[in-house]
Formats: C-alpha cells, sequence, structure tokens
C-alpha cells in the first residue's frame, strides 16, 4: 500500500514539474517575442530619421528652382538646378537608359548656363531615344545660348513640327523669333513671335519683341499695338512705354 502511495506522489511531481517546465518555456519565447519586437521598432526609427534613404524628387527640385527665380531669388534658385542636376546623375548611374532623368538634367543645365554640358548630355539622350522631342527641345536651346544660330533655328523648327502644340511649343516659337530678328529677317520675326504670344499671351517681353520687328518692317500701328499689350501685362515697362511716345 505504500508503494502504491509513493507512486502516486512521484506521478504528481512530475505533473507539477512538467508544468513549471512549459511555463518556464513560454515565458522565455515572450521574452524573445519581445525582444525582436522592439528590435523591429528600433531598426524602422532609424531608417525613417536617415536622410541618405529619402528619394528626392529632381523634376521637383527644377520646379522649385523655378519658381524661385521667378522671385528673383537667384542664390536660391541655382543651389535646387544644382540638387536637381546631381540626383538626375546618380539615376542615370542607377539606369543609364533613364530617359526621364536625361530630360530634367537638360533643363537643369541650361538653368546652371552650363549649354555645353547640356548639348553633350542631350546627345547621349538622343542615342537611346532619337524621337525624344523635349530633349530636342533643350539642345536647340543650348545651341542658340551658344551663338549657335543655324542648328538652333533647325533644332526648334523640328520640335514645333512634332509638337506644335506641345509644352515648350510657346518658348520655342520665341526662339525662333529672336533668331530671326537677330538675322534681320524681320518679317519671319513676326510670325515667329505672333505665334509665340497667341500660345501663352501673358508674357510682356513677348509682346515687345513682337513690337519692335514690327516697328522695324516699318509697321508703326501693329507696332503700337503689341507695344500696348507689352504694357498691359507689364505697366512699369521703360522700354515699352518709351516705344510708344516714338511711334
Amino acid at each position: 500500500m505504500k508503494k502504491i502511495k509513493t507512486i502516486h506522489s512521484l506521478k504528481i511531481l512530475l505533473v507539477v514539474f512538467g508544468l513549471a517546465l512549459v511555463h518556464v518555456l513560454c515565458a522565455e519565447e515572450n521574452v524573445d517575442l519581445t525582444i525582436q519586437s522592439n528590435s523591429l521598432v528600433q531598426e524602422n526609427a532609424q531608417r525613417a530619421v536617415q536622410p541618405s534613404l529619402v528619394k528626392l524628387d529632381a523634376l521637383e527640385l527644377y520646379r522649385e528652382g523655378r519658381a524661385l527665380e521667378s522671385a528673383q531669388r537667384y542664390a536660391d534658385a541655382r543651389k535646387k538646378y544644382l540638387k536637381s542636376a546631381e540626383v538626375c546623375r546618380e539615376e542615370i548611374k542607377e539606369n543609364s537608359r533613364n530617359i526621364e532623368s536625361y530630360v530634367v538634367l537638360g533643363w537643369s543645365l541650361i538653368r546652371l548656363e552650363q549649354y555645353s554640358e547640356a548639348i553633350k548630355i542631350s546627345n547621349t539622350a538622343l542615342t537611346i531615344s532619337p524621337k525624344e522631342n523635349r530633349i530636342t527641345e533643350t539642345l536647340a536651346e543650348a545651341y542658340f545660348y551658344l551663338d549657335n544660330y543655324t542648328e538652333s533655328l533647325k533644332l526648334f523648327e523640328q520640335y514645333v513640327n512634332a509638337l506644335p502644340n506641345g509644352d515648350r511649343a510657346s518658348t520655342a516659337y520665341f526662339f525662333i523669333g529672336d533668331i530671326y530678328r537677330l538675322k534681320g529677317k524681320y518679317e519671319h520675326a513676326d510670325i515667329a513671335y505672333s505665334m509665340a504670344v497667341r500660345k501663352s499671351p501673358g508674357i510682356a517681353l513677348w509682346w515687345y519683341r513682337l513690337g519692335m520687328v514690327r516697328e522695324l518692317a516699318g509697321k508703326k500701328e501693329e507696332a503700337k499695338i503689341a507695344y500696348g499689350k507689352a504694357l498691359e501685362y507689364r505697366p512699369i515697362y521703360q522700354e515699352a512705354s518709351d516705344a510708344l511716345r516714338r511711334l
């Protein structure tokens, strides 16, 4: 009888020991999961504050630069263009065929007055996408600022023929007008400037240039209209006021 009681007691002890062991193991597992959870939280927090992991938008930087330039904050605008160009170059390192990076890089280089570099980059881009008209327009601008009017005119005309209603069509027509004005072809310039102001009528300078070539072509009444429009969009425009008094 004593033997049976002893065996029964041993069984009870084994059950109690087993339950205790299970409790300890579960507690250790919970501690391990808590540590892993805390580690993940800390890792995610570190990633959130690392600026190098934040992807910068080159196009947005370029647009911010244009806004600053319009506000005559030229030094701040230049910083934005430089940063935009830097981001584009990094993107091209990652993907040398990313045409969007070449487009924005070209625009930024034009604003930075790095015209030779803009030509180099644009020509590289055209080997990747020969029919990318935005690159063609950038290339045309770069040649214009380097006084290569023949090449510039060819490329601007190529752009407007391909995209007569493109985002840069009015600007392209303005540059075409400038080239013809500089070449002394005032009737041609009149046509190009007229197209520019028809597409983007709110730019005083363009109306003023249209008035200039009309005056040089002897069309005084039409010149007065253009000068008047320039003053309409920029009331304090000394050159336009002087031109009207002169006529």
